[in-house]
């Protein structure tokens, strides 16, 4: 019974996540005209691990580095490339249409699960594909042209990075008796370390700084990064992967509708065709009922 109310504790917990998380795409769309990609990704990690590391100082938690590889896996798919990936992806796409994409990720980490960590995809997994591959198909329309393929594959390709970020992490809570407060510093340390030869190097515009961008990077650093990747991170322990990636599900929808509300990303028929196809897609792999030998042991 204690173990079922931690469960339910971190599912709301989750909930927090996915407000906080359906804002940030908004905010880093209006931010792509007042800094870089790679810039902002290493600002707002940077800014996440200073946080973490004085809250982690006041309340005299232990620094120790988590298991290593592992450690590095993890922020290299999950926190590095799958950002990086978006936040390029959203210099030339709208942000509903890129956070539909990156939000596969569910449906990717059933195929590293299955790699991994032994579990088999079922028949309804199948199904949950079919869906999904008409639905991408539907969103990205070949037969408009492909003036934002390359946004569009590259969000995908941040979706597939998280999601095997998200199988590693689980591979580390279910191996390691870890701090997830701690495992949170360091994915943020490394995450600003992995992007910073990407923000020195890779060409792009100058930082236009001003209130704005001070206030969105704030939000970036403190809450999308340091409270919403440690929020995460505790369901990813708490929960089975099935349910962690079903409670994701509420980002994109509410991003979809933040773009449209705040942005007047109106989504097309076809888009919202597709929308929902891959909506369906992901709601069946994420209710596909798992063993109790499969779901992650409450820690």
């Amino acid at each position: 019974m204690e173990s079922q109310q931690s469960d339910r504790g971190a599912l709301v917990l989750m909930s927090v996540t996915v407000l906080i998380w359906s804002m940030s795409w908004i905010v880093m769309k209006s931010l792509s005209h007042l800094i870089g990609p790679f810039d902002l990704v290493a600002a707002r990690y940077g800014i996440g691990f200073v946080t973490l590391f004085i809250i982690l100082i006041v309340t005299r938690q232990s620094l120790r580095f988590p298991p290593f590889w592992l450690t590095i896996g993890v922020a290299l798919f999950q926190t590095t490339v799958f950002q990086c990936l978006s936040q390029f992806a959203l210099i030339a796409g709208g942000a509903g249409h890129v956070v539909m994409l990156a939000y596969t990720m569910p449906f990717w980490a059933v195929l590293f699960a299955w790699a991994l960590l032994g579990d088999r995809p079922t028949r309804r997994h199948v199904i949950a594909f079919i869906l999904a591959g008409l639905g991408l198909v539907a969103v990205l329309a070949p037969w408009n042209g492909m003036g934002t393929l390359l946004s569009s594959i590259t969000a995908l390709a941040g979706g597939m990075c998280w999601g095997l970020g998200m199988v590693l992490a689980k591979m580390m809570f279910q191996r390691h008796k870890v701090n997830v407060l701690n495992v949170t510093a360091w994915q943020m340390f490394l995450g600003a370390l992995f992007t910073l030869p990407l923000a020195l190097w890779w060409p792009q515009a100058p930082v236009q700084w001003g209130t704005e961008l001070i206030l969105g990077l704030l939000y970036m650093g403190v809450m999308a990064s340091a409270v919403g990747w440690g929020l995460w991170l505790f369901v990813v322990r708490r929960v089975s992967a099935t349910v962690a990636g079903m409670s994701s599900l509420g980002v994109p929808v509410l991003a979809v509708l933040l773009a449209w509300l705040l942005l007047g990303e109106r989504p097309g028929a076809p888009e919202l065709a597709g929308i929902v196809l891959i909506m369906a897609g992901l709601v069946v792999v994420s209710w596909t009922p798992s063993s109790p030998a499969r779901a992650m042991p409450a820690r």
